[in-house]
């Protein structure tokens, strides 16, 4: 199994997972929060077209995760998963038959995929993030979330790669240009992880099996890049150069697990 990034942050969120079975391959797009023409020629950089997708997950209803996945489910009759709450958030458009429902603790088989949603503290409807496994990997997701919990943290045992959200540093969020309502959501128990509470996660997470951590969702404002990946490396006693970082035009290149 392998992944990437075709994007992080408030620009635009979109991960590729891709898994492969004996001659099959099954390729899930997670969260498509970039517009239809950038997602395709993002997807071109990875030798990819929008036909090889078999299906996308939708985290939940924020137009940087949400997106096109409606001109995806109309134009390319692509599966959609998401919450009903998350659809409901989006209005309940009509999605040419190409929307699925999915819902915290209920595991998802898509072709070499099984995909276990789990629900998570942000200021959405009804907000999930993943865990994808293709029966001998796992590869996990965990952004857009205020504060962690013990459930989000048994969810996530045994990962073999986490892709995990370091969107501010604290200290420049405090001092930085945001007024005090937006600073307020972004610190708050509903808003986004700092790096030091995905630090704080990561502890409960981390083990000799964990081949890759990615941070990811970083804010341009609030965040730089040596200040999430220190504060993940001192956790995994690594350089911080070790630390693949996500970014909001490039996403990251494959990895493999």
């Amino acid at each position: 199994m392998r992944f990437c990034s075709l994007g992080s942050g408030s620009s635009g969120n979109a991960t590729l997972l891709e898994a492969r079975s004996g001659t099959t391959t099954t390729r899930l797009l997670i969260d498509c929060g970039l517009p239809y023409k950038h997602l395709e020629e993002r997807l071109a950089r990875r030798g990819l077209g929008l036909e090889d997708l078999d299906a996308v997950f939708v985290t939940h209803e924020h137009s940087d995760h949400i997106g096109c996945a409606r001109q995806l489910a109309l134009q390319v009759r692509v599966p959609i998963w998401m919450s009903r709450g998350t659809y409901a958030a989006i209005g309940a458009p009509d999605m040419g038959g190409y929307v699925r429902f999915v819902s915290d603790g209920v595991g998802v088989a898509i072709g070499d995929c099984h995909l276990r949603p789990f629900t998570v503290a942000h200021d959405a409807k009804e907000p999930l993030q993943l865990v994808v496994s293709d029966g001998q990997k796992t590869v996990g997701l965990l952004t857009d979330v205020g504060h962690t919990t013990p459930y989000v943290s048994s969810c996530m045992q045994g990962l073999d790669a986490l892709i995990l959200e370091c969107n501010h540093d604290a200290d420049l969020l405090t001092a930085g240009a945001y007024p005090p309502f937006l600073k307020q959501r972004v610190a708050g128990n509903y808003g986004h992880l700092s790096n030091e509470q995905a630090a704080q996660f990561l502890q409960t997470v981390s083990h000799h099996g964990l081949q890759h951590v990615v941070a990811a969702h970083l804010s341009l404002q609030n965040n730089k890049t040596d200040l999430a990946q220190a504060a993940l490396a001192q956790v995994l006693n690594a350089n911080p150069s070790d630390i693949c970082v996500a970014d909001a035009e490039n996403g990251f290149d494959w990895l493999a697990v």
